[in-house]
């Protein structure tokens, strides 16, 4: 079979590009090692219509990369406005920050159709195709108004909220209806996917039999997948990561405190106010932790052109700054606040050398941070992974210290005792969520999916996916003079 994965973001399997867990880095090594064709936005914006849409068409390990210039008029009413101002706030249950007008949904639901058009190039009689994430949410529906007969299948990286948050979403009926087009829906966690199930029977009114609805679309299987990491990989890296001149460097201005770690993009999902407010609280309550441990708290700036995002850098970082002021001293900072990418690679070292990760989202899809922490961890002398129970992960990591990320008091009491655990526990607790990570892997995610995408059509069981050799592709190549997206 042909498999054709899709998705708004890409990555380019670069060893030194700046990824902070997410879709890219998830799906990177599974695309590399299938063969499939990976489609997303190029990053740019085109003018006008060219005959060709594909900015570049490059190898990727086993597969191929296929970038797409998008167009111009309508990018910010669908990424800034719909997908990211509308959808990902609901998604996140944060129902007081949805704002969308009706040109902002009609640009989503037009570079939804531009993608479906340039998609035909890929379509074959054994294809695949598999939708990632909530920017196209109705991209089954339009390819399916084009004639494609083949199976299309949609998998979603964040949660899914309540049906009364999912309602203040506009046009939210049109939509879901839309998403029953695909013949598969993976959700993260048996929560999510049950409050599908309850807006599919309560708003639209249609019966759910073994998880299969039954509309106007056809059949939809609806299951859970959750996600995972190459733990194998991951804990190697970690290993050699330790030598990396950033690792290293870490490492020697420590001298001998503690340190806590935390990575994120910069997002109100993440919980990153109530997270420096623990610490806080956590150095103003037990003094004597006072130089005893810092924060190393990576937050890469994201969509800063939204209002909503801006508050949240400028208010972060004067919260740092308030914080670092009142604890810090001439020769120490309490919390080492960066706005910048790492690389994979990087990253495991730095969660190498952390006593505690704290992954505190205040709703969370997977988090797949949470995973990696643990993966790079030293078998004989591992660190704490303090979780939000309103991670996805915290479904699989239920071993980690778990917390309510709403509760700031209580946060800062369990990092204190992650900073105390006994080496037994911590081995303990750390060789259950190892247990985990090794049993549902990345690998396993892609294999399990396709395998269904394939038998919710043809009822036999799948091969191998595979594309044609990217070298009998059409040679790279650069249409039009497209705009940077900053």
């Amino acid at each position: 079979m042909n498999l054709v994965v899709v998705s708004n973001r890409v990555a380019r399997g670069k060893a030194n590009e700046p990824m902070t867990g997410g879709l890219a880095a998830a799906l990177l090594p599974v695309v590399e090692n299938s063969g499939a064709i990976w489609v997303g936005s190029s990053g740019r914006v085109r003018e006008g219509s060219h005959k060709e849409p594909f900015a570049e068409i490059e190898a990727l390990g086993a597969g191929a990369l296929a970038t797409v210039d998008l167009p111009a008029a309508h990018y910010g009413g669908y990424y800034e406005g719909f997908a990211n101002s509308a959808l990902w706030p609901a998604l996140h249950s944060r129902s007081d920050l949805i704002r969308a007008s009706q040109e902002d949904y009609s640009s989503y639901r037009e570079v939804n159709a531009f993608i479906a058009r340039a998609l035909l190039r890929f379509r074959k009689p054994d294809a695949l195709f598999w939708v990632q994430d909530y920017h196209f949410l109705a991209l089954g529906a339009e390819l399916r108004d084009l004639g494609v007969r083949e199976p299309i299948g949609f998998f979603l990286h964040t949660p899914w909220p309540s049906s009364t948050v999912i309602e203040g979403v506009p046009h939210h009926r049109e939509l879901i209806e839309a998403m029953l087009a695909y013949d598969l829906i993976g959700f993260q966690t048996e929560a999510d996917c049950a409050n599908f199930h309850c807006y599919v029977r309560a708003e639209l009114g249609l019966e759910i039999h073994d998880g299969v609805v039954t509309s106007p679309r056809g059949r939809t299987r609806l299951t859970v997948f959750p996600i995972g990491i190459d733990a194998e990989k991951f804990a190697h890296a970690a290993t050699k990561a330790v030598s990396h001149p950033d690792v290293s460097r870490l490492r020697r201005s420590l001298n001998g405190e503690k340190l806590a770690i935390g990575v994120d993009r910069l997002d109100y999902s993440k919980g990153l106010i109530n997270r420096i407010k623990a610490f806080d609280r956590m150095w103003t309550t037990q003094p004597s932790l006072s130089r005893a441990v810092s924060l190393l708290q990576i937050a890469t700036p994201s969509r800063g052109s939204i209002e909503a995002y801006g508050q949240l850098q400028s208010e972060v970082a004067k919260l740092v700054s308030d914080v670092n002021g009142r604890h810090g001293e001439a020769d120490w900072t309490p919390i080492r606040y960066l706005n910048k990418g790492y690389s994979q690679a990087v990253l495991s070292g730095l969660y190498r050398t952390a006593q505690v990760g704290v992954v505190t989202p205040l709703h969370d899809g997977m988090n797949l941070v949470a995973k990696e922490y643990v993966a790079a961890q030293h078998p004989a002398d591992p660190g704490v992974l303090v979780l939000s129970k309103f991670a996805g992960a915290a479904n699989e990591l239920d071993t980690a210290l778990l917390v309510n990320p709403h509760d700031i008091d209580g946060m800062a009491r369990t990092i204190a005792t992650a900073l105390s655990m006994p080496l037994t526990e911590r081995r303990m607790r750390w060789e259950a969520m190892m247990t985990k990570l090794r049993g549902h892997t990345i690998q396993q995610w892609f294999g399990d999916f396709v395998e269904a995408l394939h038998e919710s059509r043809t009822g036999v069981p799948a091969t191998e996916p595979s594309i044609t050799e990217p070298s009998s592709l059409r040679p790279l190549r650069t249409v039009g003079s497209g705009s940077r997206i900053h």
